[in-house]
């Protein structure tokens, strides 16, 4: 709680409240829970623990005796009918996040992103119309930018299946906050990181795998110069966003950015991240084709909206972020790791 109590008015808000999080054993999803439980709300845990995705049970076991679980599959229309009944809040953080395996298997992703947000967007109108939404965006949806820091404003242009159909997913949120009154907005997030990540694989996200490489004390390979820039958001920061999202009804209806403070190369993320580990090493290698084709370039976003309607701010700096992630997966490696595999990583 200590990030939390920021005078937002979260605790007396959530206190009591019901509340469904989709994908809630996954990275972000977990975090929310930890902090919705310490506000006193009963929290309703959906995520079908796909062994490709990011869900994992050790991310709740400090909290599993004051959650509920359900193992279901977003793409499940009879279950997500039922689920969303009585719930007063849900974060729809379901998803499939890596672009990479959004090219090679586009229907999967098509499926998750796209139709999967529609069916819960239904189920609420027909089952629970007086809900809130919070649905989790992407700066991917961007494409490469044509100006920075990219704002609201900017262009929806994606650049592969991924962004297209989160793109999709956002949109069908926005049309039933303005069609059928389903409260709902997005926040679309930049590169979060943080405790109980995904690390097992390489594909949904370039900053876990960074992090477990260097913790094991391994190469980080850095596509190009490491120049490209991007922007760095903790996860307790992202949690507060949602829970002020999920409290005002000033963001019904609109899209907000969430993301760092400024930008930082990729070069000096992975420099810093050895430091601050004390292990790892880093090398530079050319760019795959693959990923090369799907690359955004630089992207940092501007926060500023949702600072505005919501007072929102970041309290944790990337070093002590970086810091509190390396000692948490020092503390819990095993948990969260298969056997290594050297296979590049998505792109950044």
């Amino acid at each position: 709680m200590d990030d939390m109590a920021r005078g937002d008015g979260n605790a007396s808000f959530y206190k009591g409240r019901r509340v469904l999080i989709t994908g809630g054993l996954g990275f972000i999803g977990s975090n929310l829970a930890t902090h919705l439980v310490a506000l006193g709300a009963e929290v309703l845990l959906i995520d079908c623990l796909n062994p490709h995705y990011g869900g994992n049970r050790f991310n709740v076991a400090p909290i599993r005796h004051a959650v509920h679980i359900n193992i279901s599959d977003v793409r499940d229309t009879s279950s997500m009918q039922y689920l969303v009944q009585d719930q007063e809040v849900i974060f729809n953080l379901a998803g499939q996040v890596s672009h990479i395996d959004s090219m090679r298997d586009p229907y999967t992703d098509l499926e998750i992103n796209c139709r999967s947000q529609l069916s819960i967007l239904e189920a609420c109108r027909h089952h629970n119309p007086s809900v809130k939404v919070v649905f989790a965006g992407t700066r991917q949806i961007y494409g490469k930018p044509h100006s920075l820091p990219v704002t609201e404003d900017h262009l929806v242009r994606p650049i592969d299946v991924n962004g297209i159909n989160k793109a999709a997913g956002e949109y069908y949120h926005l049309v039933y906050n303005n069609v059928f009154g389903i409260r709902s907005c997005s926040l679309r997030l930049t590169n979060v990181y943080g405790p109980r990540q995904l690390m097992k694989h390489n594909r949904q996200g370039f900053i876990g795998w960074f992090i477990r490489l260097a913790v094991e004390d391994r190469e980080i390979q850095l596509f190009g110069d490491g120049s490209q820039l991007r922007d760095f958001v903790y996860v307790d920061d992202v949690v507060d966003a949602f829970l002020r999202a999920g409290a005002s009804d000033a963001c019904n209806g609109e899209v907000f950015n969430v993301g760092g403070t400024g930008p930082v190369s990729l070069g000096e993320l992975a420099t810093l991240l050895v430091e601050v580990a004390g292990t790892g090493r880093v090398r530079f290698v050319e760019w795959p084709p693959e990923r090369k084709a799907i690359d955004i370039g630089d992207c940092y976003a501007d926060s500023s909206k949702f600072e505005r309607a919501t007072g929102w701010s970041r309290a944790v700096g990337l070093r002590e972020g970086l810091t509190r992630t390396v000692a948490y997966y020092r503390d819990h490696l095993s948990h969260y790791v298969e056997p290594p595999a050297d296979a590049g990583t998505d792109t950044p």
